[in-house]
């Protein structure tokens, strides 16, 4: 993985453990050579990110909707700044760029972001790895949710399978070198429905 891209929240959360779980999650990119695709904000949770990625030396590629830049609060000390005019080529150019997709903390703007990506993986327009680092349980009752609609014949096993899983920065990225993706040539059971 040359490239991986990290959905994260523009703010920095009620706890102290995201800050902490951002700053690990560039220094294991940063350690293995992983270059950073992310939102290209100074703020929050993405500005804490990119802010270690780079005093640690690593490539950061930032990715701004024009309207979210002018309001300043793209990140200027960037060597690469991608400022496209929706959001939807924001997140194009992103998965462009990016061998993988990683969601730390967040709102709605991260869940928006990674649910699209693994939707696109579900119907098989890309076979990258999509995860989920779960700090401090963040993450445990959105996959409770999951797990009852796979249980409600909503989700294959499989695509629910496809979302990595994991509260270490290393062992998700160990993981994701692992990544099989499922096969999606028939996505939607008929003999259930």
């Amino acid at each position: 993985m040359k490239r991986l891209c990290v959905f994260c929240g523009s703010n920095s959360g009620a706890r102290p453990e995201y800050a902490s779980a951002a700053r690990d999650m560039a220094a294991t990119l940063a350690a293995r050579g992983i270059g950073l695709v992310y939102g290209g904000g100074r703020v929050g949770l993405m500005g804490i990110l990119a802010d270690e990625m780079l005093r640690l030396g690593g490539e950061v590629i930032g990715v701004i909707p024009r309207m979210l830049s002018e309001r300043e609060v793209g990140h200027g000390g960037l060597a690469e700044l991608h400022v496209v005019e929706t959001m939807h080529e924001r997140k194009a150019k992103m998965a462009d760029l990016a061998d993988g997709f990683i969601a730390l903390p967040g709102g709605l703007g991260t869940l928006e972001e990674i649910f699209e990506v693994w939707t696109w993986a579900q119907l098989g327009s890309h076979h990258k790895p999509c995860g989920f680092l779960d700090v401090g349980g963040f993450y445990a009752p959105l996959f409770q949710f999951l797990d009852l609609a796979v249980e409600e014949r909503f989700i294959a096993p499989r695509f629910r399978a496809i979302a990595i899983v994991d509260d270490d920065p290393a062992r998700l990225l160990d993981r994701f070198a692992e990544y099989e993706p499922p096969d999606v040539a028939r996505w939607i059971d008929h003999a259930r429905t």
